[in-house]
C-alpha cells in the first residue's frame, strides 16, 4: 500500500500551522481548521490583535464541527504591508483574503473592531456572507469611529502601557476603577495560557 503524503487537516489550534497566502501586494498570515466541508467561519480580531490572541479552547470548540479560519490582516502579525487606514479598507483587504482562498460563502465572526469590518464586508458583499456573528462592537455612527486607530487616545494607552512596561490592552480595554484594573492582571500570563496551556 503505498504511503499518503497528504497531511490530515488540523482540529486543534496549537496543532493548526501559520499559513501565507498573497492577496494583492500583501502576504497575508491565517490559519484554518477543522472539517473541510461545509460553510466555513471566518475570525476577525479586535485592535491590536494577532493570530496568538484568539483563545484556543474557543477556536476549538467551534472547530470540532465545522471549518475555521483566522486571519492578520494587512500590517497585522505576520502579515506584510501597512495597517489599512479605515475600516472600509480593512473590510477590502479581507474580502480580498476571502477571494484569494476561494471561498465563495462563509459566515463571519467579527470582535470589537473585527466586528465594524465584518459589517462592513456584510454590506458590500452580502451574497458573500451568510450568517454574521457581532461580538462587544457597535454600528458606525459617532465622529471617528470609522478610524478605530487614527484617535489619539489609542497612542496615549499605549505610550501609557509604555511607560508602566505592561500589555497596552490593559490600557486599552480594561477601565482605570478598581474593578477593571483587577480584570486585566495578569494579563500577558493569562494570554500566554490560553496560548499554551497552563
Amino acid at each position: 500500500m503505498a504511503e499518503s503524503n497528504v497531511r490530515p487537516r488540523p482540529t486543534t489550534w496549537a496543532t493548526a500551522p501559520n499559513r501565507r497566502i498573497i492577496v494583492g501586494s500583501n502576504t497575508l498570515v491565517y490559519r484554518d481548521l477543522g472539517p473541510e466541508d461545509g460553510v466555513p467561519l471566518v475570525l476577525l480580531a479586535h485592535l491590536g490583535a494577532t493570530l496568538d490572541e484568539w483563545d484556543p479552547r474557543f477556536v476549538d470548540a467551534l472547530a470540532r464541527d465545522r471549518r475555521v479560519v483566522a486571519l492578520d490582516l494587512p500590517g497585522v502579525g505576520g502579515s506584510t504591508g501597512r495597517v489599512p487606514g479605515t475600516v472600509a479598507a480593512m473590510a477590502r483587504a479581507a474580502e480580498g483574503f476571502v477571494a484569494a482562498l476561494g471561498l465563495t460563502q462563509m459566515d463571519l465572526l467579527g470582535f470589537s473592531l473585527g466586528g465594524f469590518v465584518a459589517q462592513q464586508v456584510a454590506l458590500d458583499a452580502p451574497g458573500l456572507v451568510r450568517r454574521l456573528v457581532l461580538a462587544g462592537t457597535g454600528p458606525a455612527g459617532g465622529a471617528g469611529i470609522d478610524r478605530p486607530t487614527g484617535g489619539a487616545y489609542v497612542y496615549w494607552d499605549m505610550a501609557r502601557a509604555t511607560m508602566a512596561r505592561t500589555d497596552a490592552k490593559e490600557f486599552l480595554f480594561f477601565p482605570r476603577t478598581p474593578r477593571g484594573q483587577g480584570g486585566s492582571q495578569g494579563l500577558p500570563g493569562a494570554l500566554a495560557r490560553a496560548r499554551h496551556g497552563p
